[in-house]
């Protein structure tokens, strides 16, 4: 498989991306809380955003005429990357949003790059840089401010903070899998659709067995919300995909400090949240990480390749 196309070789693109996705995620748990204060539950909220932004996917798939291949290897990439950069850490999130707020929980997508770049270098996708090291900890560093804020402000059950701050962790574990485990010649239209659907699949299931209705309250308020989060979740992951194959995993997860800071001030400025303590220094401080993360990679940010070929039953080490 060729390597990614790196932000040096398309920086334009790769930091539009950047922004695009990460505003649609900052706008997703926004409207986690608009839906679930008119009567959706969370997990059915979840399962039926997921499966209307499948099959819009694998519609646009099917008339694009890249339609994802059947077999072990792509079933398989579906689910794994279903189950851990959708249906875990967005079903988290959309249980916790009622009770930490759509700022917390839009602030808390800014963790992901401290454990995707931890985890690049411990399987050898990355080498440390430390000028892309400073970048993390700055990002990090703003957002522990507002986490440590929301801690000791005392309006949240200490459960819920830990559900929500989990959840990048499993969004790191994701975005490392897809990148070893993207299959050969796949490209982001027929990814995109499987892995959503995938995710699907797997919140119905667990729907049955723990016995979670997943019925919607039929109200305007309810339908229109899920239909911008369908549409919201249609692009954001098609987006997520193309992002992640320009750009590689650790670039990527840098979404969420965009996210972080778009989402925050839509809960504040639209829904009439409070201000979080120590936004200014936060906001600042993961704008500062973004800038040092998407500097100019050196020759040896990249490990040398293997000597021995990469097969289909191989984890690839590039994101094709």
């Amino acid at each position: 498989m060729p390597p990614p196309a790196t932000p040096r070789s398309a920086p334009l693109l790769a930091f539009g991306l950047l922004v695009v996705v990460g505003l649609f995620i900052g706008l997703t748990a926004n409207l986690v809380k608009l839906a679930t204060a008119a009567g959706a539950t969370p997990f059915a909220l979840l399962f039926w955003s997921t499966l209307g932004a499948g099959l819009v996917l694998a519609a646009a798939a099917a008339l694009a005429g890249q339609l994802p291949r059947a077999g072990r290897r792509t079933g398989e990439y579906f689910f794994m990357s279903g189950l851990l950069s959708l249906a875990l850490p967005n079903f988290l999130i959309f249980s916790a949003v009622p009770h930490v707020g759509a700022g917390f929980a839009a602030i808390s997508f800014a963790f992901p790059p401290l454990y995707t770049y931890a985890l690049a270098i411990a399987f050898g996708l990355e080498r440390f840089r430390a000028i892309r090291g400073a970048g993390i900890l700055a990002a990090l560093v703003g957002v522990v401010f507002l986490a440590a804020a929301k801690t000791m402000s005392g309006d949240s059950a200490p459960i819920w903070i830990a559900a929500t701050l989990l959840a990048p962790v499993i969004i790191a574990a994701g975005n490392i899998y897809r990148t070893m485990r993207w299959p050969q010649g796949a490209g982001s239209l027929s990814l995109a659709p499987g892995m959503l659907l995938g995710a699907a699949l797997l919140l119905g299931l667990a729907s049955l067995a723990a016995t979670i209705p997943l019925s919607l309250p039929a109200t305007p308020a309810v339908l229109g919300t899920l239909a911008a989060q369908i549409a919201t979740f249609s692009a954001m992951y098609l987006l997520y995909f193309v992002l992640q194959k320009v750009a590689g995993p650790v670039y990527l997860s840098q979404i969420g400090s965009v996210g972080a800071i778009s989402g925050a001030a839509v809960a504040i400025l639209v829904l009439d949240e409070s201000v979080p303590q120590c936004l200014l220094p936060a906001a600042l401080l993961i704008g500062v990480g973004i800038f040092l993360l998407s500097k100019r990679s050196g020759p040896t940010d990249t490990p040398p390749p293997r000597n021995r070929p990469v097969s289909s039953a191989t984890p690839c080490r590039t994101t094709g």
